[in-house]
């Protein structure tokens, strides 16, 4: 009996060792800061220069702040390199990926990107390298991926030097947002010709260790707390979602919730997940698109195909300046790319491929994150045919002031409907997105909701 019990016992530490992946070793981590940036990017540039070496990215004076937060571009005289057309991407291939050469052909007329020089703009604060760094000697993958092992010490970039693509796509869900903050955003769905209504949203979003008052057990398994009021237009006024994002979504699903103002009645939306319907969205988006993408990675298996150099929207300040109108940005087909700036920049090339028995309208998924921010900066989306169906940019760019890597918007182009949508826009709004502020665990319960919700 003792035999078997021995048995057993070799058999659970086995499946136990594979369930488990290994964070790196301190030799590895020691590359960290010297010959790979504090987060995990090549420190060192590209061969012909055309991608410089990393050398902390923008200061956080790097231009003026206006009264309502927003900043100046530092950029702002630059001329482009050259422009890329439909008339002359074959020279450009080898740097474009397979969703922007169907945005070309979908639209060969109109697409365009303009090519600046690369600047490595991304910087966080000190306290957010060292964390990383944390992360990259204790954290590991559990649960075949689905959760993580040993990282509520650090909380951020879980595997700054990544093995897999599992681990990549959990940088970009672990990335520091700079902490708890509100903003006031847009989302339109443009119609063929153009015409579009704007949806305005309150975002809150905290995190566990600034909500002072969170339960230490729950906090454990939690990644963020998100609160969206929609304020206009008038016929979805006063509707609230509110989201309680678990690091480890299969052991503990999302949680989310829905106030719809008009019944006056809160209730629970196992729909705000995967592929369910996105907010407002029209039927252009899943609710696992918000973010570039969210949520929990089980249903698909994921790929590391490797690190290329691509063409993507980079330090998009003009994107986000107030002196931009929303009717300026929102035109028939995709966004103006006369607005748009793209960076020559290294990124990791993610495949995600739907495992047998599991179901979601995306049968297959590509993602390009950047190296130096872990942001998602393109998407593709395949459907059950193996067709490409919808088309994901993040227009990157750094908020200098407070060492945060965001998104001036994003947008998701369905190339088959010739439609897309565009969230995330502050232009005309009163303030820039607001950080640092404070949060209760009270104000994220669904007992809230009824009072967020009043029109």
């Amino acid at each position: 009996m003792n035999t078997t019990l021995k048995m057993i016992g070799a058999l659970s530490l086995g499946l136990l060792a594979l369930s488990v992946q290994a964070a790196v070793s301190p030799e590895e981590a020691a590359k960290l800061g010297t010959s790979l940036t504090p987060l995990g990017a090549q420190m060192a540039g590209n061969a012909d220069g055309s991608i410089p070496a990393w050398t902390g990215g923008l200061p956080v004076d790097a231009g003026a702040v206006d009264e309502r937060g927003f900043l100046a571009d530092p950029y702002a005289n630059e001329q482009p390199l050259f422009t890329i057309t439909a008339q002359n991407l074959e020279q450009y291939r080898e740097h474009l990926t397979a969703g922007q050469l169907a945005m070309f052909k979908r639209y060969p007329d109109s697409y365009r990107m303009a090519i600046y020089p690369t600047h490595r703009s991304t910087a966080v604060p000190d306290a957010i390298y060292a964390a990383a760094k944390t992360s990259a000697l204790k954290t590991g993958l559990r649960d075949g991926g689905n959760g993580l092992t040993d990282f509520t010490e650090s909380r951020y970039y879980a595997f700054p030097i990544p093995h897999n693509g599992l681990e990549v796509v959990w940088n970009h869900i672990t990335r520091y947002r700079g902490g708890n903050l509100k903003r006031s955003i847009v989302q339109a769905s443009p119609q063929t010709n153009g015409a579009y209504t704007l949806v305005h949203f309150e975002d809150e979003v905290a995190f566990p260790d600034n909500v002072p008052d969170l339960d230490p057990a729950k906090a454990e398994n939690t990644l963020l707390l998100f609160k969206q009021r929609v304020t206009a237009p008038s016929r979805l006024a006063g509707n609230v979602l509110l989201v309680h994002d678990s690091l480890d979504q299969v052991k503990e699903p999302r949680m989310a919730w829905l106030y719809n103002a008009g019944q006056r009645r809160v209730r629970r939306a196992p729909q705000v997940a995967y592929d369910g319907p996105g907010t407002a969205a029209d039927g252009l988006r899943t609710s696992d698109n918000f973010d570039m993408f969210n949520g929990a990675p089980d249903r698909y298996d994921w790929k590391l195909v490797g690190k290329r150099e691509a063409f993507i929207p980079y330090n998009n300040f003009r994107l986000a300046s107030p002196q931009v109108k929303y009717s300026d940005i929102l035109k028939a087909g995709h966004i103006n790319q006369d607005l748009a700036r793209y960076e020559l920049h290294r990124v990791w090339e993610v495949e995600a491929t739907l495992k047998e028995g599991e179901r979601n309208i995306y049968a297959k998924r590509r993602f390009f994150v950047d190296e130096d921010s872990w942001q998602i900066a393109l998407s593709e989306h395949y459907d059950g045919r193996g067709q490409l169906w919808r088309v994901g940019e993040a227009m990157l760019f750094q908020q200098y002031d407070k060492e945060v890597p965001v998104y001036a918007l994003e947008a998701l182009y369905d190339i088959i409907a010739g439609r897309y949508l565009a969230i995330g826009m502050a232009n005309e709004e009163r303030s820039a997105i607001q950080y640092g502020t404070e949060a209760s665990a009270k104000d994220f319960t669904p007992a809230a909701l009824r009072n967020a919700g009043v029109r």
